[in-house]
């Protein structure tokens, strides 16, 4: 559904763009619907700063953005449009329902400094009995499961709820990316929802489906190479098959609007969480 509502993404923490003293920036993006629970609130901003971050030198390199009540590929490419505005090096796309550890920036700076790899994930929990981590490494086949918390998984699919991704790569997808306006803002469609339909003769019904924006990203950056298109080619070719990292150490509940946190206890313990 379209957003026709006048309310325009607030921007949360101003950074002074213009200090050249400071690199490796970091953007972080919120898709929300208007609601946010506690928890996440105290697990966004009760985390741990890295040494030699001040206060002040957080607000220089971290920058908040939250479109509010909008699909979240929409809000994610308004996101993206901001992050690209403002030059940052490196995009976190956090959700609204994701519930990060309290060291996840310290984690996301030696990620920054150190760049391993373009994209980097934490790992959370399908919100649903039995809850799987959504890990995957062969479209089709499934969440991926041998792992322990603390272990490095390289993958070919991963969601965006606590997502770093480094901006070449999108700035390389967003050139490419068909032009749209939401609310007055022209975007381009970085992130996009998949829909299908497909007519039965037999019944004379069109039946219609939807994918997910966060799959459907994964298999674009592969099938699109915007990995050696946007200067990580050597990286590409060691990481043909599965070329996003995922920090099982950056491990994540998944919240409900009433409060439950996915996984549950006995399926952390059973991943060493």
């Amino acid at each position: 559904m379209a957003n026709d509502s006048p309310v325009r993404p607030i921007r949360i923490i101003v950074q002074d763009s213009n200090d050249p003293g400071y690199t490796n920036r970091l953007m972080v993006g919120t898709a929300c619907t208007g609601l946010l629970r506690v928890e996440w609130v105290a697990a966004r901003y009760g985390q741990l700063i890295p040494l030699n971050w001040s206060m002040a030198e957080q607000r220089q390199v971290m920058e908040g953005y939250m479109p509010l009540r909008y699909q979240v590929a929409d809000a994610q490419n308004l996101i993206v449009a901001e992050a690209l505005r403002m030059d940052m090096e490196w995009l976190f796309l956090l959700e609204h329902d994701v519930i990060i550890p309290p060291d996840t920036f310290m984690r996301l700076n030696r990620y920054m400094r150190e760049a391993p790899a373009p994209v980097v994930s934490g790992v959370y929990f399908s919100r649903a009995y039995p809850s799987e981590p959504m890990v995957f490494r062969g479209m089709g086949e499934g969440a991926f499961l041998d792992w322990r918390k603390g272990d490095l998984v390289w993958c070919d699919g991963v969601p965006t709820g606590a997502l770093l991704i480094h901006m070449g790569l999108l700035r390389a997808m967003w050139a490419d990316s068909e032009e749209y306006v939401l609310s007055g803002i022209k975007v381009r469609r970085v992130f996009d929802t998949p829909r299908y339909s497909w007519y039965n003769p037999e019944t004379g019904i069109t039946n219609v489906a939807s994918g997910t924006s966060d799959l459907e990203w994964c298999k674009r950056v592969m099938r699109g190479g915007y990995l050696t298109r946007s200067g990580w080619g050597a990286f590409a070719d060691e990481h043909s098959d599965y070329p996003f990292l995922v920090d099982t150490g950056i491990f994540c509940g998944h919240i409900n609007p009433d409060g439950t946190i996915y996984p549950d206890r006995k399926t952390r313990e059973t991943f060493g969480g």
